[in-house]
């Protein structure tokens, strides 16, 4: 019975290598490559980006006021209204 079980767990690594790299879809490229340039930072901006002390203060206010409202139990959909989603299959 042991033996089965280290069998099993010694071509583990196998079954794992059997899974072929890369993007499944061409969406999946795309968004790989978008993550490449992000880490890598080869598409970065030479300006650094920065923001002002009052600007930071009025960002962290409205994250701050954000909190002052209750979180719904569950969000009503209007009658007017139509839900958009999903792949329109």
């Amino acid at each position: 019975m042991k033996t089965q079980h280290l069998l099993c767990l010694a071509l583990l690594p196998l079954a794992a290598s059997a899974i072929e790299p890369g993007p499944s879809s061409p969406q999946q490229a795309e968004t790989e490559q978008w993550l490449t340039l992000q880490v890598n930072g080869h598409a970065a901006s030479p300006t650094p980006q920065s923001s002002s002390p009052v600007e930071r203060e009025q960002a962290l206010q409205r994250w701050l006021d954000s909190n002052k409202h209750p979180i719904p139990e569950f969000f009503e959909q209007g009658s007017g209204a139509a839900a958009s989603g999903g792949t329109g299959r």
